[in-house]
């Protein structure tokens, strides 16, 4: 890659814009060479590692040392992610309106304020507004991300770049997770206050990072919406079916990640003979095969025909994960725990494989001048669909077993064979981006 100087398409002056040839995660050493992803490399690395940090202790610190009524906890959490979800939309379109770099950084710097505030709860309405402005800010920095990597990335290697920082951020997190092991194993309030501390700098280092971050060309050169422009552009996303449409499948998809944190855990304990050790086993394979897998096959599917298949592919493989799941029930200890990771092995395969076709389908079918709002849209359904996701699982599968399992195969398959249809609606508009 080579950076020259240059100007933003607004025409304030800004860091040199990026260009770059050859596959984007092209290492040298343990970094990739392109210094733009090296440097996102890094400070997600960061973030990562302070995510991985608190989220094994985030609530018992809240509960054991701060007091909290654990239920109480549990609804002030769910209330800020769906603060969380609202603010998504409009903080990509503060990022069309004063760019992606700098709303990024004030989300990252921001979240990182809230959460160094941790320290001072000592109340329940202390707990309410910290963990609404931190868990807000950082669910409404994940549209912005978006748009911050359509206008750093170059577009022909986006999609792959983006599957490296996928498996940066799973290193990350789980290094990050076994040292929050020894200050949950410790159970102090220093222990506790020392991982918010760094967690909380996690956030504010990287965020001065991020507007040292160059334009790609295309960003560049792409007359971005104008302040003045009619509002019916601006948001034109909120209104935009086709791309409702494909956020919406892609949301339910979106669920399985709650199938292996909250789903497995509970079905592993409650309907199998397998030991519980199974769960930290199911989530190491998880961690490792996307860490080997999540580059290479989004290589495979980086344009919009690939990416339909791969969604496509990827609900059938989870309705298939799910079958191999239900059938675990009624097996001995060992038949269970190699029942259940083969399941996780075809469940992770569905998972890259929707990861991939997501990032494609949401730049290729988004106005690329309103990238934030587009963007900022599609991260808020993926985050709803996080935060549905333990819901649903528990009143299907934990409830009511292979039946349950069944009526999620059913859910997930046909998410993702209607995501064909859906993106050809979509590719009636001419002024998408890649459609073919």
């Amino acid at each position: 890659m080579t950076t020259t100087p240059a100007s933003s398409a607004s025409g304030q002056g800004g860091p040199p814009r990026s260009t770059a040839t050859g596959p984007a995660t092209r290492l040298s050493g343990l970094l990739p060479v392109d210094p733009v992803l090296r440097r996102a490399s890094l400070l997600t690395l960061v973030n990562s590692l302070g995510n991985g940090l608190y989220f094994p202790l985030g609530v018992l610190y809240f509960t054991r040392i701060v007091g909290l009524d654990t239920t109480a906890v549990g609804l002030g959490m769910t209330g800020a992610g769906l603060v969380g979800v609202a603010a998504g939309v409009p903080a990509g379109r503060a990022a069309d309106r004063w760019g992606a770099r700098r709303v990024a950084a004030l989300l990252w710097a921001g979240t990182g304020v809230a959460t160094a505030a941790y320290v001072l709860v000592h109340s329940y309405a202390g707990f309410l507004l910290a963990v609404v402005c931190a868990t807000g800010l950082q669910m409404a920095s994940r549209g912005v991300q978006g748009a911050l990597y359509a206008d750093v990335l170059p577009a022909a290697t986006r999609v792959e770049a983006r599957a490296y920082l996928r498996m940066v951020t799973n290193v990350g997190m789980g290094v990050g997770g076994a040292f929050g092991a020894i200050a949950l194993q410790l159970d102090t309030r220093g222990a506790y206050v020392t991982v918010i501390a760094l967690n909380a700098l996690s956030f504010a280092g990287p965020a001065l990072l991020i507007p040292g971050l160059p334009l790609a060309p295309h960003a560049v050169e792409r007359a971005p919406l104008a302040a003045d422009a009619p509002a019916a552009d601006r948001w034109r996303a909120v209104r935009d079916l086709p791309f409702l449409a494909v956020t919406v499948l892609n949301a339910v998809l979106v669920v399985q990640y709650t199938l292996s944190e909250v789903g497995l855990p509970l079905w592993i304990v409650e309907r199998t003979d397998a030991p519980r050790w199974t769960a930290a086993l199911l989530m190491i394979v998880n961690c490792v095969l996307v860490a080997l897998l999540q580059v290479p096959v989004a290589r495979r599917f980086s344009r919009v025909p690939d990416a339909v298949r791969a969604m496509g592919r990827s609900g059938l493989l989870l309705a298939a994960a799910c079958a191999v799941y239900a059938v675990s029930a009624g097996l001995d200890p060992v038949w269970a725990v190699l029942a259940l990771t083969a399941g996780a092995v075809v469940h992770v395969l569905a998972e890259v494989l929707s990861a991939a076709g997501g990032w494609t389908l949401g730049y290729a079918l988004a106005d690329s001048r309103a990238h934030g709002v587009y963007q900022g849209v599609f991260g808020a359904g993926m985050s709803a669909g996080m935060m549905a996701g333990p819901a649903l699982v528990t009143v299907t599968a934990i409830r009511h077993g292979s039946a349950g399992w069944a009526a999620l195969g059913v859910l997930f398959a046909a998410a993702g064979l209607a995501m064909g249809p859906a993106v050809r609606w979509a590719a009636r508009d001419g002024w998408r981006g890649e459609t073919d």
